[in-house]
């Protein structure tokens, strides 16, 4: 569900978001800026549930070997 919400800004702050973000995409952008100082979610619940996910964490162990030896390989 979505809530109207009216904001007041500077005219030239509003003319840089439709000129950068576009007209109809304003509220989209101001929300996802705004909804991780406001939203707070488990880190703890949402990392034991990943790493549930044997795949996935294959694949970022994969990765982050790959990683490893790529620095470990650089000539210093």
């Amino acid at each position: 569900m979505h809530k109207k919400l009216t904001i007041t800004v500077d005219e030239e702050v509003y003319e840089g978001l439709r000129k950068t973000i576009g007209p109809r995409k304003i509220s989209k952008f101001v929300e996802d800026l705004v909804r991780p100082h406001v939203i707070h979610t488990n880190l703890v619940l949402a990392y034991s549930q990943m790493a549930q996910d044997g795949e996935r964490e294959a694949e970022a162990l994969e990765w982050a070997e790959l990683i490893f030896r790529d620095c470990t390989d650089e000539e210093r």
